[in-house]
């Protein structure tokens, strides 16, 4: 007699497994600092159902579905509390724009807090050192921490004796990097001298593919070494 039992099991064994729970990401490590820092090194990723055990003076500031969370103080802390998520912040922060859809002038009225940061993930903060991503090497904008006055910026290339001379107008934060003149390229290292003399050195690295998810970015620059963008991210979304 055929029986429908083994049938019945393996179609209860099927339903348990469409509904069982699936181990998901909790986020990534965008800041780590204090005693625990190097057991928590940003670009590290935690489990949903994890937790993580921090010293006094630890601090870790965790990226997830879209928002921040910082974890701080000695003891063990769960790891899958939502974040604080600020999806406007966002969206501003990693909106790409062409050279184009940029008004240079649009920043006005008193002058900016000392304390300014890049208001956009792509744009070249001209007083930051370290490694750039970039979506598109043709269509690169330059921004400066202030506007009071003009002021003129010297770009130049680490591989050949070519310069240029970058001026932002008063009231003026934001320029297009002159790719006709000096042409970016994959890899490449120059130097960003301003009216202060102390020289900032960027290396340019192209991102093929730009991820839209969050988590996904940040975990694609942390791998291409653009940490100062990572950072950025940390201090936009707080």
């Amino acid at each position: 007699m055929f029986s429908v039992r083994p049938l019945m099991i393996a179609a209860a064994l099927g339903c348990a497994a469409l509904v069982a729970p699936i181990a998901v990401q909790a986020g990534v490590v965008i800041k780590s600092s204090g005693p625990s820092a190097g057991k928590y090194p940003v670009g590290m990723k935690l489990s949903d159902s994890g937790r993580i055990t921090l010293k006094t003076g630890d601090s870790v500031t965790i990226l997830a579905n879209g928002g921040t969370r910082v974890i701080s103080g000695a003891g063990t802390h769960r790891v899958a509390e939502r974040g604080k998520s600020n999806r406007t912040a966002i969206a501003a922060l990693t909106r790409r724009r062409a050279a184009g859809q940029v008004r240079t002038g649009a920043t006005r009225g008193d002058p900016p807090p000392a304390s300014l940061t890049s208001p956009n993930l792509w744009w070249v903060d001209v007083s930051k050192s370290g490694t750039m991503c970039v979506a598109d090497m043709s269509a690169v904008q330059m921004w400066r921490p202030g506007r009071d006055q003009a002021s003129t910026y010297v770009i130049a290339s680490a591989e050949s004796a070519e310069h240029v001379h970058v001026t932002f107008l008063e009231e003026e934060m934001v320029t297009a990097w002159d790719s006709k003149r000096l042409p970016l390229t994959q890899g490449a290292t120059y130097s960003i001298t301003g009216p202060g003399g102390s020289p900032s050195t960027i290396t340019f690295t192209q991102m093929d593919e730009v991820p839209e998810d969050l988590d996904d970015l940040t975990v694609a620059l942390l791998g291409k070494g653009c940490t100062t963008q990572v950072d950025l991210l940390a201090t936009a979304l707080m």
